[in-house]
């Protein structure tokens, strides 16, 4: 009994330094002041696109007005990538990619972001459970549901505990830009894909720009915290290209700048680490941050997930709120559709990360809505 005695103890203590490790090196934090202010859009002036039984993840949507939305992975949805027929959740593009069966099927795993392109494809971003499985990148033909390109991340790109987040694709469907959060391990980067060469490179790994900062992360009232031990920080996820292609915008989550970087020098391989980290413009402030979109006018617009808000950060380089409201339950990912109209899924992640599913359906439903906030922009970006 002694000999177990002590076992016991020892076990204890080993806990109890991993437990002040984690807490010191994932603990803490300060809070970020309001940024947002008076909404120049009146609450009602939102529309309730679709009520669903799992949250969303990000959205994109066609010219034509069709809408497909992912449901987010943490949420463990019998669905990953879906179009909204008549408000209701439909798989997309047939219910065969939704879970593993055929293997002439490359099926989701945990598909998080899409994008339409202007060129018609329907783009799906895979983290593969945090890199435990294969990260990918397919792209579908809206039209048919075909798949038209695939691209299999490799290990030194998008290894273990890598998460492929968000991304953008380039106006002229050339290149893909991909948000590495890295919320496990904290070591994001940005991942430039070339697709007619059908090559990935991991560049501003670690980079000060990428990597989050030390703010605590508190939505509706709740501290995104988890065990007391591990506070919610993820780098770069908010990424948007301006209207043109020229211009990549980003930022952590828990961050309180915009930078953007010329996409010219991301695709310039003959630029070095310490010269392309040379070529980042700190570009802004920006509150705590989500989603990020463009619209033809210069600005970037931002979801505030602290305050129910989405905010614009306008070529002056100053914050405006847009809109700000209760129901818009952590703000997620945007698009805009056709007719000016901005999409905006809400994960309500403070009832979803670190819940129990019993939980995550007493809070249900979960909502996409839309609004026009003035300026128009491409659809699906």
């Amino acid at each position: 009994m002694r000999v177990l005695g002590r076992v016991l103890i020892a076990v204890v203590a080993v806990l109890l330094v991993v437990a002040i490790g984690v807490r010191a090196k994932f603990g803490g934090g300060r809070l970020l002041e309001d940024r947002s202010g008076v909404p120049a859009i009146a609450e009602d002036a939102v529309e309730v696109v679709a009520r669903l039984d799992y949250p969303p993840g990000n959205v994109a949507v066609a010219p034509d007005g069709r809408v497909f939305i992912t449901l987010h992975p943490d949420g463990a949805p019998p669905l990953a990538v879906v179009e909204l027929v008549d408000g209701r959740p439909v798989p997309y593009p047939s219910a065969a990619y939704q879970h593993p069966g055929d293997d002439a099927v490359p099926h989701f795993q945990s598909v998080l972001a899409l994008r339409i392109d202007r060129q018609g494809r329907l783009w799906t971003l895979d983290h593969a459970h945090f890199g435990r499985g294969q990260p990918r990148l397919l792209a579908f033909d809206v039209a048919t549901g075909a798949v038209v390109h695939r691209h299999d991340f490799p290990s030194d790109v998008a290894g273990l505990l890598s998460m492929l987040n968000d991304f953008q694709v380039a106006p002229d469907g050339a290149t893909v830009y991909v948000a590495e959060a890295s919320p496990l391990v904290h070591t994001p980067a940005v991942i430039v894909y070339d697709v007619a060469s059908g090559t990935s490179r991991r560049l501003l790994d670690s980079h000060p720009s990428v990597l989050p900062e030390d703010y605590l992360l508190r939505v509706a009232g709740r501290d995104m915290r988890l065990l007391g031990l591990y506070d919610l920080r993820i780098g770069v996820d908010s990424i948007a290209l301006d209207r043109d292609g020229a211009w990549l915008y980003y930022g952590p989550v828990n961050g309180d700048r915009m930078y953007r970087i010329a996409t010219r020098d991301l695709r310039d391989p003959a630029l070095d680490p310490a010269a392309l980290a040379a070529r980042v413009e700190d570009y802004g402030p920006k509150p705590l941050s989500d989603g990020l979109s463009s619209d033809d006018a210069g600005n970037v617009l931002i979801t505030a997930p602290e305050h129910s808000a989405i905010l614009a950060l306008g070529p002056d380089r100053r914050l405006r709120t847009l809109v700000k409201a209760p129901r818009l339950r952590w703000p997620d990912g945007l698009s805009f559709g056709p007719d000016g109209w901005l999409y905006v899924t809400c994960s309500a992640l403070e009832h979803v990360l670190f819940r129990s599913s019993a939980h995550m359906r007493a809070h249900a439903p979960y909502h996409v809505f839309r609004f026009r906030p003035g300026a128009a922009g491409a659809p699906g970006h």
